[in-house]
């Protein structure tokens, strides 16, 4: 892959994106709220001059960080483009209505998510700039909200729900839409912990893609939240891809939540299962007493390059905890390894509940 890419149309860019994934292994960056807490910016960062007079405290948004403090954002992107990673997410996991309302920030989510995708945008081209040859890819993240659309968040009412489905969508859709505006190449919806809310980012995103006459690589990544080995709103492996799989997903994987070692007999079902190829970006170990993670560059290296050895994977990549060294290790243990096959399987019947039912 020879040719600069940093002025090709869409097309030519999802073209590469593919490319990439069947030649090798590709690499996904690592947390990007561990390598702001590092900054230890103040009350002040977050607020910039153009949120100084806002009612609300704001510390703790990282996503705002992408319009008052864009040197920071673009910084801590480039810096896992130089560990070794192909791909780097926007800083928007919480950049929807439903999420900045807790900030009253509603009415900046298309400029939030436009700066995010610039300031990511413009650290890939650097990145390409600086080598030659180079493919730097953009994903657009987003992120699950804090509201489940399938549970009622009281245990008194449990009719009851927090958010609807049209009303997620709606979000989502707005978010997306500006994402696309500011240049990512795909859009990455990431920790999934209730499918229902990821149906309605998948419909979303159909409608937007109707609107603007193209598609962009869709990835999508649910997150196990213990040994259970289910979503938190109950579903196994199986039956999450049987009920996303109709969206002609680009990818699909886990992220979030476990370590690596935890992960390992979900992302091989996962990697019999899926037509389409398969991500994991796990976090570095399990959270210790303190709220942190303990996992070693090397740790996370040794888990993810045997899920490499064993044909499971087609990006890898860190979760919460991991750093560029993480990223700098990680790339180079899948380095010397294929990448996985998409699966190919007979038509037939796959249904979906809590668990997965296929009727042959």
């Amino acid at each position: 892959m020879a040719v600069v890419m940093q002025n090709a149309d869409p097309s030519e860019r999802t073209a590469a994106l593919h490319t990439l994934f069947r030649e090798r292994i590709a690499v996904l960056d690592g947390a990007m709220g561990t390598m702001i807490q590092a900054r230890k910016l103040t009350e002040a960062d977050f607020r910039g001059d153009l949120l100084k007079d806002h009612g609300h405290d704001l510390q703790g948004n990282n996503d705002l960080l992408s319009l008052t403090r864009p040197d920071v954002i673009e910084e801590i992107h480039l810096a896992y483009f130089e560990a070794g990673a192909d791909l780097v997410t926007t800083n928007t996991f919480s950049s929807t209505s439903i999420a900045q309302a807790d900030y009253h920030l509603e009415d900046r989510v298309p400029a939030l998510n436009r700066a995010a995708a610039e300031c990511a945008v413009r650290a890939a081209r650097r990145a390409e700039a600086a080598t030659p040859g180079r493919h730097c890819f953009v994903v657009g993240g987003l992120g699950p909200t804090n509201r489940t659309a399938s549970m009622s968040p009281d245990v008194n009412r449990p009719d009851y729900r927090a958010i609807t489905f049209d009303q997620l969508a709606a979000a989502y859709r707005d978010q997306a839409s500006a994402l696309i505006d500011g240049g990512v190449d795909a859009l990455l919806f990431e920790t999934i912990f209730d499918t229902l809310n990821a149906k309605a980012a998948l419909f979303a995103l159909e409608d937007l893609f109707d609107e603007i006459g193209r598609r962009l690589p869709v990835m999508i990544s649910v997150t196990i939240t213990d040994a259970s080995g289910r979503t938190l709103s109950g579903q196994t492996i199986g039956a999450f891809y049987h009920s996303i799989r109709h969206s002609r997903p680009f990818s699909v994987g886990i992220n979030c939540a476990l370590g690596g070692k935890q992960m390992r007999p979900y992302i091989e079902e996962l990697a019999e299962l899926a037509e389409c190829y398969v991500t994991c970006h796990p976090n570095a170990g399990l959270p210790n007493a303190f709220g942190g993670y303990d996992e070693t560059p090397a740790d996370m290296a040794g888990v993810l390059g045997e899920f490499a050895r064993s044909g499971f994977v087609n990006l890898v990549g860190g979760c919460c905890g991991s750093t560029p060294g993480h990223i700098r290790a990680i790339a180079a243990a899948v380095r010397e390894h294929p990448s996985r096959a998409p699966r190919a399987h007979a038509p037939t019947m796959r249904l979906s509940g809590l668990e997965a039912l296929s009727i042959a």
